[in-house]
């Protein structure tokens, strides 16, 4: 996992875990519906996927780093599918999903066209009319401190609507949250026909 032993013991943390079913999550997730068949890429030590868990009927998590598939599994293996696989060349089914998803996990992909790949697959498995969404950090000092020799490749706000229309999604949507100033975005597959 491409992260500091600080950084992981934040996410891994219960505090974590709390600030993301009561704060992230419900302003990431403003408005959007999910529908029944979701994605979430790069769930991590599960903090949204605990959150996700309770409120969609069937739940997929895709997560890069082996440990974190097997503690993923131990923990939620019987409440949704835990796959071992990376985000950016996903082994599943064309249009599978109502809604893809992820949470600040794109500022660890090493590169722009890692990221961009990641979009290009959201695209491909989410059905005619699904919605890709999620949220993402943003630099300030806490933050790069945070992931000191972190890989750190923040998604610049103005850059993602072209990225996003670029993999296909129509409406893309981005906007800053007004206290930490983290970034949400949400577009959709044009609907068949």
């Amino acid at each position: 996992m491409p992260m500091n032993r600080a950084h992981r013991k934040l996410c891994s943390s219960q505090k974590w875990a709390q600030a993301v079913k009561d704060r992230l999550l419900p302003w990431a997730l403003e408005d959007v519906e999910l529908g029944d068949e979701v994605l979430e890429i790069g769930p991590g030590y599960g903090a949204n996927l605990r959150v996700l868990v309770d409120r969609v009927p069937s739940l997929t998590a895709v997560e890069i780093d082996g440990d974190t598939v097997r503690l993923l599994e131990r923990e939620w293996g019987d409440r949704a599918r835990i796959l071992h696989a990376d985000g950016s060349d996903m082994p599943l089914p064309d249009a599978a999903y109502s809604a893809v998803v992820c949470f600040t996990m794109l500022h660890h992909v090493p590169t722009d066209a890692l990221q961009d790949r990641i979009f290009a697959e959201a695209f491909r498995v989410l059905r005619p009319g699904g919605v890709f969404a999620g949220s993402d950090s943003q630099p300030n000092l806490r933050f790069r401190l945070l992931h000191f020799r972190d890989t750190m490749n923040t998604l610049p706000p103005a850059e993602l609507p072209p990225r996003l229309a670029a993999a296909g999604f129509k409406d893309p949507f981005v906007d800053r949250h007004p206290e930490s100033g983290g970034l949400r975005f949400r577009a959709r597959k044009p609907a068949a026909g």
